[in-house]
């Protein structure tokens, strides 16, 4: 891959110093997800300066013709963007005018395969063989950048099964949202996988699509970490996978990466120990895979406490000395700072004491890691301080809620009782990653959304094993209307039992799917679904709907499901910030500044200071002083002075912008460039690219 003129000025300046290389980034080319290995979204470029930011206007807008999320963090190398859009098309565009020049669609070679969000693409080039590698579940195709072919010779007729060469005996259900780097002639990858298969990273020959290397995050036994797992684990569990991303130190060949919650996510009662290398940072050897260090964040996590971001690679002046180091941030709002070479922390880390499990036959940790700095990016609790205060109804459902249900932080104990969990299961930090620059500051949007946190039994008090419709009833309906279908009138929540004497199976239907007063619509369910619960709830379900599974294949214990603790206006149940800004000095491990990150309008119209929104997407810093970030729930892209936080810019989108910006130079001009397609947040969705400059 080419070095840019301002990346190899860089290393021309370090390699005269004893000191190692620490000014890496893009340049006039964004060639990697992230803009560089390192994971540091720091761009080289200065032509938009914080003196004429407020200049920027819309220099072109391209439309994918989707609508759906849209997270692709999009490359661009010697003046042709590359975008995955939101269906996973690979499209070129002319970076300078947004012109189409091709498309090439996955569908045509594997119909019917999974359109989700896809976060961004890797680049390769040698001589005239160029090459952008475009994961599409289960699959990674190898295109020609220049005509948008399969490249042929990569793999099977230019593309590989991720489910294949895994060391499973046969292709499991794998797939890949966020890339990772070529390195070496490499492409070196995580995974996304369910709850049983065990995860990995892998290492491909970036011609051939030949596994090069593997290390498996979930160990097998007799492997190094098999020991904190009980006899027979591989029977039952999975996950441990990196899905979140990578970071490459190109320098040392190290790869560092980020791993997720063991499966179940939330039943770990046959897997009790700590369960490495679940949610840990691993330091790998980019060339064979070996385990150089790691440190695990959360031990036995029965939360879903994933490493949510790529770690991110800088270099801080530490006890008078330049350092190297890698930073994790998690969904817990900490951020952990390690010595890249030797894994030794900057700063302590502590094991803090944690609430016991309620359930006998599922077993917590009893202990935490906490660093002692950087201190935590957001509150580490919801306590009697953080009770909404946007509105007295507001106020008082919060003060109440709170006092029945209690508190304890990311680390409920598992228990049949509904709790608040916060930080919660979207953070913290998210996926969009943390931006950093050479001066040692790193830059990072974080969320401070309440959850809701319970499991609820699989079987009835005798043993008895449940049907379908009274399983989903129990995850889905009971939190509400109760296990014994009496309701709680007090909180709004009518009787179900009798149901079928007051009402049709027509009319209910009809409120299941679209929602009614303070019932959600539950239209995200299968039909098959919605059936089997009025079928429990109306007495007549067939035999055919009893669960299939014996009952020694299911958990005594299920998660009742993701609910954000959202006001009757449709508020975050909390009092303000729900998003931030915040960047952070790792010389000195302390929080330099934060601001609100988004605003509500009629909030502030009612005179409440700007809120902050739950954000998804991360942000980008430059060499002139400026954070450019999408992110927010209020479709706005926003350029923020790095030295103070203050705002310099912001431009509306079409759509949420809940992607990681890129920048970039063509002829000679400065373009910021950012996917907008929404959803996120309960917002408007679309498939929007919009790219901006000075005039």
């Amino acid at each position: 891959m080419r070095s840019t003129p301002f990346l190899l000025a860089a290393l021309i300046l370090t390699a005269c110093t004893s000191e190692p290389p620490i000014l890496v980034g893009a340049g006039e080319n964004w060639d990697a997800y992230l803009g560089h290995p390192s994971s540091n979204q720091y761009s080289f470029l200065d032509q938009i300066t914080k003196e004429n930011v407020g200049q920027l206007e819309v220099a072109w807008v391209y439309e994918t013709g989707d609508s759906s999320q849209y997270q692709s963090n999009n490359l661009i190398i010697d003046g042709i963007l590359y975008t995955a859009t939101p269906t996973r098309k690979l499209t070129a565009l002319n970076a300078a005018t947004g012109e189409a020049l091709w498309t090439f669609d996955p569908n045509d070679v594997n119909e019917g395969q999974d359109r989700g969000a896809q976060r961004g693409l890797m680049y390769w080039e040698e001589g005239d063989d160029r090459r952008i590698y475009m994961p599409y579940r289960p699959y990674l195709f190898a295109i020609n950048a220049e005509s948008g072919d399969l490249v042929t010779s990569f793999g099977t007729d230019g593309y590989i099964h991720l489910g294949e060469q895994m060391d499973l005996g046969e292709p499991a259900n794998v797939g890949l949202n966020t890339p990772g780097y070529v390195y070496d002639d490499m492409i070196i990858i995580g995974a996304i996988v369910s709850e049983d298969v065990p995860g990995a990273v892998r290492a491909f020959d970036v011609r051939t699509g030949e596994r090069k290397w593997i290390f498996h995050t979930l160990p097998r036994p007799g492997q190094p970490g098999s020991e904190t797992w009980p006899e027979g684990y591989l029977e039952k569990t999975g996950g441990a996978s990196d899905w979140s991303g990578l970071a490459i130190d190109t320098t040392r060949g190290i790869v560092y990466s980020s791993t997720e919650t063991a499966g179940p996510d939330f039943y770990g009662g046959d897997r009790y120990g700590e369960n490495l290398y679940a949610n840990s940072l691993i330091a790998l050897d980019a060339h064979t895979g070996e385990r150089l260090w790691h440190h695990q964040f959360v031990h036995h996590d029965l939360w879903d406490m994933d490493n949510p971001t790529p770690p991110t690679l800088l270099t801080v002046t530490h006890e008078g000395k330049k350092v190297d180091v890698v930073a994790q941030g998690t969904k817990m709002g900490f951020l952990y700072v390690f010595d890249r070479e030797t894994g030794e922390p900057l700063w302590p880390i502590e094991e803090i004491p944690q609430a016991a499990s309620k359930l006998p036959d599922m077993k917590s940790w009893p202990t935490q890691p906490a660093p002692t700095k950087p201190p935590r990016l957001m509150r580490d609790r919801y306590t009697e301080a953080d009770v909404s205060t946007i509105s007295p109804e507001a106020e008082q459902m919060t003060t109440e809620a709170l006092a029945r249900m209690g508190t304890y932080g990311s680390f409920p104990p598992p228990s049949l009782d509904q709790t608040i969990i916060f930080p919660g299961y979207d953070g913290g930090f998210e996926w969009g990653g943390n931006a950093a620059d050479p001066d040692g500051i790193l830059y990072v949007n974080v969320n401070e959304i309440p959850w809701f946190y319970q499991l609820v039994p699989t079987a009835s008090e005798d043993g008895e094993r449940l049907s379908i419709g009274e399983r989903y009833y129990r995850v889905r309906c009971a939190s509400c209307h109760g296990l014994d279908l009496a309701g709680n009138l007090a909180s709004g929540f009518p009787p179900l039992a009798g149901i079928a004497e007051r009402q049709t199976k027509d009319y209910v239907m009809q409120v299941v799917t679209q929602g009614g007063g303070r019932m959600p619509a539950f239209d995200h369910l299968s039909l098959e679904n919605r059936e089997a619960i009025i079928n429990y709830l109306f007495g007549d379900e067939q035999p055919e709907t009893q669960n299939p599974k014996p009952e020694t294949d299911l958990p005594p214990y299920i998660f009742r499901g993701f609910h954000r603790w959202f006001d009757d206006e449709g508020y975050p149940a909390i009092k303000p910030p729900w998003g931030t800004l915040n960047a952070v000095d790792l010389n000195t491990g302390e929080i330099k500044w934060k601001v609100p990150l988004g605003e509500y309008k009629e909030l502030t119209e009612r005179g409440i200071p700007p809120t902050g929104t739950e954000n998804y997407g991360g942000p980008i810093v430059t060499a002139s002083g400026l954070i450019f970030i999408g992110a927010t729930a209020d479709e706005t892209f926003r350029a923020f002075d790095k030295e103070t936080g203050e705002i310099l810019w912001e431009h509306d989108l079409p759509f949420g912008g809940n992607a990681t910006p890129s920048t970039y130079m063509v002829d000679g001009k400065q373009y910021v460039v950012i996917s907008a397609g929404g959803a996120k947040s309960q917002r408007p969705k679309g498939g929007s690219l919009v790219a901006f400059s000075l005039p």
